[in-house]
């Protein structure tokens, strides 16, 4: 995967190269935007970039727990959204991520490290679920954008 990327990388500068910084910052967003869209399917089908999905959560037991039981959410669906799920396009790069806070926890789950669910709870390491990564796919959309802008 990274040797097709880093093919694509080589192949896309000597084009990008002849491209103007405004009119490059501008396809930087809107390969962004495609990217994370294809990002956002992928965590609402709870697959990793390979097509393996996530592994599953850890059963919890809620008897004792106090207060209206809440329906069952899908794992990250919250985190798919544009309000945290970032694109930051300029001149020389795009970059599809998270920041602050959430981001901490995506990259718990993105690398499976240990973490604390909250406050005084014990540490646990999380299975490893890749929430961003390059597909081949994604390869594709990239590659077919930049020759669709040039042409």
């Amino acid at each position: 995967m990274s040797s097709n990327l880093e093919a694509l990388e080589t192949w896309a500068a000597v084009l990008l190269a002849r491209l103007e910084p405004g009119e490059r910052s501008k396809l930087a967003r809107s390969i962004g935007q495609k990217l994370r869209r294809n990002q956002q399917k992928r965590v609402v089908a709870q697959e990793n970039p390979d097509g393996s999905k996530y592994a599953p959560r850890k059963k919890r037991d809620l008897r004792g727990k106090q207060g209206r039981v809440r329906r069952k959410l899908a794992m990250f669906q919250k985190l798919r959204t544009a309000k945290y799920l970032k694109i930051r396009g300029e001149a020389n790069s795009v970059s599809v991520g998270f920041t602050g806070r959430i981001a901490r926890i995506s990259r718990v789950h993105q690398y499976g490290l240990k973490d604390r669910a909250e406050r005084g709870a014990p540490e646990v390491r999380y299975e490893q679920r890749e929430l961003l990564g390059f597909t081949d796919d994604d390869i594709e959309l990239i590659r077919d954008h930049l020759l669709s802008h040039l042409i």
